[in-house]
């Protein structure tokens, strides 16, 4: 590909990026928000997400008429796509019930882009860059000071569980930017992202139903729960796999780091929390690390 085709792609894929992030932000308040009002607990929460964000992403696929292939690697990839977005939300929930916010999405969001750098690193055999070590380095050490709290901290077995459910979160998101990236015959990233949640919420479905899943049937729930699976899980996971067709897997990864950016500045602004000194250098430090990466590709 030349320089000319692949520079226009890969700003694409950046601003795919950029808008994946931001929706993904928006998904912790709606999530919150469909939790309070339906009074539901943390797994049947996410169960819907995959669930609603399924449904109306196989009815787009379907109305447009951009059916999949049904072959062997077809059906092979939107399979493993599915479990590893329902381990990824299994586990990241977990993690938050056993430990804190603030932990479970520090560590989970946090260990994504370096899975990927490794991962990557190990399959070109070739040590990460500096720039790469840089921003990944920036952004840890700003997601750490956006998200740090130190209050509700469990001790024992019980954090070493929740942190060894983030770290698998993780590494499922990782290994699903890393395998999804590859293109297979017959399959888009709109059937990715489609089927995939679909099947990812099927999966999870068992789990969930011994949580209860029952909420009430009101214009308020319903509008909250569109929305939770539509917007921050539909659109943006749909954003984010057309972006890995072109963007580096590591870019990638670290644009999920807007995703507890968004969430703060939001809470911030609608709900009035504080973020302080040590918050806001937090962000300003995951924005300069992700524009590092972005201008680098």
């Amino acid at each position: 590909m030349s320089t000319s085709v692949a520079a226009p792609a890969r700003g694409r894929s950046a601003l795919a990026l950029i808008l994946a992030g931001i929706l993904w932000g928006t998904g912790g308040l709606s999530g919150s928000l469909l939790a309070e009002k339906a009074h539901l607990s943390p797994l049947p929460v996410a169960t819907y997400r995959l669930l609603l964000g399924g449904c109306v992403t196989v009815l787009f696929v379907v109305l447009t008429g951009r059916r999949p292939q049904w072959t062997v690697p077809v059906l092979r990839r939107l399979l493993v796509a599915g479990a590893l977005i329902a381990q990824f939300q299994a586990c990241y929930f977990g993690a938050l019930t056993l430990t804190s916010v603030s932990i479970a999405t520090m560590i989970t969001i946090g260990s994504v882009p370096v899975f990927v750098a490794l991962a990557t690193a190990v399959r070109h055999r070739r040590l990460p860059g500096a720039l790469t070590v840089v921003s990944m380095t920036a952004a840890v050490a700003g997601l750490v000071l956006l998200t740090w709290s130190p209050q509700g901290i469990p001790g024992g077995g019980r954090l070493l569980t929740g942190v060894t459910l983030a770290l698998a979160a993780g590494a499922g998101f990782a290994t699903l930017t890393v395998v999804t990236r590859r293109q297979v015959d017959g399959l888009d990233s709109f059937c990715t992202t489609a089927f995939g949640l679909l099947i990812g919420g099927i999966l999870l479905l068992p789990f969930a139903l011994g949580f209860g899943m029952a909420i009430p049937l009101r214009a308020d729930v319903l509008a909250v729960a569109l929305y939770f699976g539509l917007v921050p899980t539909g659109i943006a996971y749909g954003a984010y796999f057309l972006a890995l067709r072109t963007a580096a897997p590591v870019v990638a990864a670290l644009s999920a780091l807007l995703e507890p950016l968004t969430a703060a500045v939001l809470s911030a602004v609608l709900l009035h929390d504080e973020l302080g000194a040590t918050g806001w250098t937090g962000a300003a430090l995951l924005v300069a690390a992700l524009a590092m990466s972005y201008l680098r590709e």
